[in-house]
């Protein structure tokens, strides 16, 4: 089955979405996409899974005990104060 064709009105856009897509030997579909998760970690804040397992491996080492680092910023909420 082919893939879903993407539809763009932007001749500028769809120009430079081939051009990188020539120079990095991939495909239009595939450049498309990386551009879009860019720009939502951009505009969200959010690190993509990749770069934060990227960033836990440098900064502590390959094994990373996650529920231990959760563990030591955790604190007691106090309640409602009656």
């Amino acid at each position: 089955m082919a893939e879903p064709q993407l539809s763009v009105r932007s001749a500028r856009a769809r120009e430079l979405a081939h051009r990188l897509a020539k120079r990095e030997r991939r495909s239009v579909a595939e450049i498309v996409e990386r551009a879009l998760e860019a720009y939502e970690s951009a505009q969200t804040g959010r690190e993509s899974a990749a770069s934060f397992y990227a960033r836990m491996s440098t900064d502590f080492g390959a094994d990373v005990d996650l529920d231990a680092l959760i563990r030591e910023s955790r604190t007691a909420n106090p309640g409602v104060d009656l």
